[in-house]
This record gives C-alpha cells, structure tokens and sequence, in this order.
C-alpha cells in the first residue's frame, strides 16, 4: 500500500498514545507503510481531510464515558465527511474495573463514524477477554468493532495483539 496512513488518538494517561505509537511502528517497520500521527487535543480532527485510510484509537473512562480529548471534538465530528473513507478503530478499556462499559466509548465512535459514510474494518475477535458488557460488539457480540487493549490488565498480550492487527487491517484496506 502507497497511501498514508492516519492515526488519530486523545489520551490521558498515555496508555492510547503508546499504543498508537506501536502501531505506527509496527505499520512502517514491518509493512513499510507511511503513517502520519495525531494528538486530537493538539492538532484536533480536521486532518481528516486529507487521508482515505484513519485509524482512531479512544480509550475508555470510568463507566463507560469519552475521554476527554474525544470529548472536546466530538461535536466537530459530525461537521465531517467520511463517505469514500476507510476506518479501524482501537480501543483501550479495564476489563477488570469497569466490566460492564469495556470500551464503550469505541462502540461510540463506531457508530458516529459509521453514520457518517466511514466504511469500518478491523473488527477484532472477543475472544480472550472477561468483560460483562460494551457498546463496542458488533451485531452478533463475536467481534469488538476494533482493537481491543486492555494495557491495564494485560499489557503483556498488546504487542501480539497489535502485530496481528496491523496485518489483518492492511489487508482489509486494500479491499476496495
């Protein structure tokens, strides 16, 4: 693939922002991809614009709420167009601590993206996890509508889970 890659992410605690820089790694080391990265509380979401192929990372807070990067823009959102446009998302959340709103707020901005024109890929098997609940399951609840990391509670598994992905969106960029 020729074309940049976009990663937009918003964190606080800097768990969202190394997982972006991992998969930014993992995409220009191992598959030579360009990947530009955005902070969305400092360079916002109007970049958009300018990329077919985003990639969003949003953790979790507390029951189920947006951080607050995501939260400062959230509005600005919907003032954009995503039809022609490909998106994965990644989710951070504490399966522990907050079973019941696992990365709920990935299954927000799914839905907001989609509705949008977004054509959304990277859905990610729900196996592994202990979890009660979360916006984030598609349909059939077997796959989160993007990655999910738990760096909480299982940091150990992140990079494995993020070398997999990687691979796994790149090909589904590809499809037209």
């Amino acid at each position: 693939m020729q074309e940049t890659i976009a990663i937009f992410y918003g964190s606080s605690t800097c768990y969202t922002e190394m997982a972006a820089e991992k998969i930014q790694l993992q995409l220009q080391n191992h598959h030579h991809c360009q990947v530009d990265v955005y902070n969305v509380n400092e360079q916002g979401i109007v970049p958009v614009h300018d990329y077919q192929h985003i990639i969003m990372g949003i953790p979790t807070w507390d029951y189920g709420e947006l951080q607050e990067d995501w939260e400062e823009i959230w509005d600005e959102i919907d003032d954009l167009d995503f039809s022609g446009k490909t998106v994965a998302l990644f989710g951070l959340g504490d399966q522990i601590g907050y079973p019941e709103w696992f990365l709920d707020a990935m299954g927000y901005l799914h839905d907001k993206l989609a509705t949008l024109g977004a054509r959304m890929i990277g859905y990610w098997p729900n196996q592994g996890y202990d979890f009660q609940a979360s916006t984030a399951l598609s349909d059939d609840e077997s796959h989160f509508l993007g990655l999910a990391l738990d760096d909480e509670n299982e940091f150990e598994l992140s990079e494995e889970r993020i070398a997999k992905w990687c691979a796994q969106i790149l090909a589904e960029f590809a499809q037209p």
